[in-house]
């Protein structure tokens, strides 16, 4: 299966931040949202290997409201992350730290493909 360069990066940083979850309040004056929900599907019986990867990135990255990690309940190798950011320029500087640049070319091989990934803009603060 062939996959975009910029897709298979946007999702690796998702995936690598680090199960973190935060809320953040939110005024007038803020910046737009910016979110991205996607789906990877890891190596068959490697989700949890991807997921401990995953979680032990960065426990702060500058700009993000929330991060969070699922698995799939109906797909054994499915992973769900959904990650909500002051704005889209966070999102990219993410993608230079170190913690996430390692994450990535650690997660990279447990990676079967990404099957679905949109961006949203989040009309509601993280609870």
């Amino acid at each position: 299966m062939s996959v975009a360069r910029r897709p298979v990066l946007a999702g690796l940083a998702l995936a690598m931040l680090g199960g973190r979850a935060m809320a953040k309040g939110s005024t007038m004056e803020d910046p737009i949202p910016f979110g991205m929900i996607g789906k990877i599907k890891a190596q068959p019986g490697k989700r949890a290997e991807l997921i401990a990867i995953l979680t032990s990135g960065t426990g702060t990255m500058p700009g993000c409201r929330a991060y969070l990690i699922a698995e799939d309940v109906k797909d054994a190798d499915a992973i769900w992350i959904t990650e909500i950011w002051d704005d889209a320029s966070s999102h990219k500087a993410s993608l230079q730290l170190p913690a996430v640049r390692e994450a990535i070319a650690k997660g990279r091989p447990l990676i079967a493909g990404f099957e679905l990934s949109a961006e949203t803009r989040p009309v509601t603060p993280p609870a």
